[in-house]
């Protein structure tokens, strides 16, 4: 196979687009593609041999985890083995009521929750439009009667 040359199609995993999409060679170092573009969105990037970037999501997820099994045995295991299985009874607390536990054991103060309040209806838009046309009239009727009056 020859070696590739500026303009040449490529596939390539696109990072705006998140797909292997055909690609443009912009630059060579040392007879292989350096940068390319996309020709969907025309985006520059690096060659990256047609592997999409590991997920950032999955290690921030495992560090939560590891976090919360901490939390609950002290005495977990470290990273990569896996932690003893803990049993749940059905009477266990829910989020909150641990959280505030967790803090009432640090010694932080714990304030009351306020209660729920139900959110105020909004006016609808045809009633917003028509409610300045109302003070207006009711103004206006007003004035006859004070007029009236005299």
């Amino acid at each position: 196979m020859r070696e590739p040359r500026l303009g040449d199609d490529i596939d390539d995993f696109c990072v705006r687009c998140k797909r292997i999409m055909n690609h443009a060679i912009v630059s060579v170092v040392n007879g292989e593609p350096a940068k390319v573009r996309c020709r969907t969105c025309h985006n520059d990037h690096d060659y990256r041999h047609e592997q999409p970037p590991p997920p950032k999501v999955d290690a921030r997820k495992q560090a939560l985890f590891n976090e919360a099994l901490k939390k609950i045995n002290p005495a977990a295991t470290t990273e990569g083995e896996t932690a003893p299985e803990v049993e749940l009874d059905a009477e266990d607390l829910t989020v909150e009521e641990v959280a505030v536990e967790d803090r009432e054991a640090d010694g932080e103060p714990v304030a009351s929750e306020p209660a729920e309040e139900e959110p105020k209806p909004r006016p609808s838009k045809a009633a917003a439009k028509t409610a300045p046309k109302a003070k207006a009239a009711k103004a206006k009727s007003d004035a006859k009667g004070r007029k009236s009056a005299k």
